[in-house]
């Protein structure tokens, strides 16, 4: 359950140190674990959320989220006992983390996929990636200089061996 909390506590935020939920991460978790259903509502998490969270603080910690479970475990599991619904509640909560289900995904269609096909560039553009459409880096922007002896663009490096026998 503490690693839910501290995955959760962390998605999307850099700088967090995973001990503290705020009231949005706090919902994604209710909705990505399945505590968030016909049962549950969204109104319900947010008011239990605001009924634990200390007064002027915007966060809760680890022993505020196994309160406001234990709950939550009354409404979510109705027909269950007491002592089972906490169990049931968190078993749902334990070993989940965050997803990115519903984020925008890569059109092809109409001119973004004309413009995005690495294969119909042209010019230095096209110096930039490989045949499969990938990037070169720093390859496909800078001029690396070769120091071995031949002059930009010379095309037959290496072959001036097999032009001219050895005698």
């Amino acid at each position: 359950m503490e690693e839910t909390f501290a995955a959760f506590s962390k998605f999307g935020d850099t700088k967090s140190t995973g001990k503290e939920l705020d009231n949005k991460k706090f919902s994604k978790l209710c909705k990505e674990t399945g505590i968030m259903g016909k049962l549950v509502t969204s109104t319900d998490v947010d008011i239990i959320f605001s009924k634990y969270k200390p007064k002027g603080g915007r966060t809760i910690t680890v022993k505020e989220f196994g309160v406001i479970l234990d709950e939550l475990s009354a409404k979510r599991f109705p027909k269950k006992s007491a002592e089972d619904a906490k169990v049931a509640m968190r078993d749902l909560v334990t070993g989940k983390a965050p997803g990115t289900k519903g984020t925008t995904k890569v059109t092809k269609k109409g001119a973004t996929g004309r413009l995005t096909d690495t294969s119909k560039y042209t010019g230095s553009h096209k110096e930039r990636f490989d045949a499969d459409g990938k990037g070169k880096g720093i390859e496909g922007r800078e001029d690396v200089i070769e120091d071995d002896g031949y002059v930009v663009g010379y095309t037959n490096k290496g072959t001036y061996d097999e032009d001219h026998d050895k005698e």
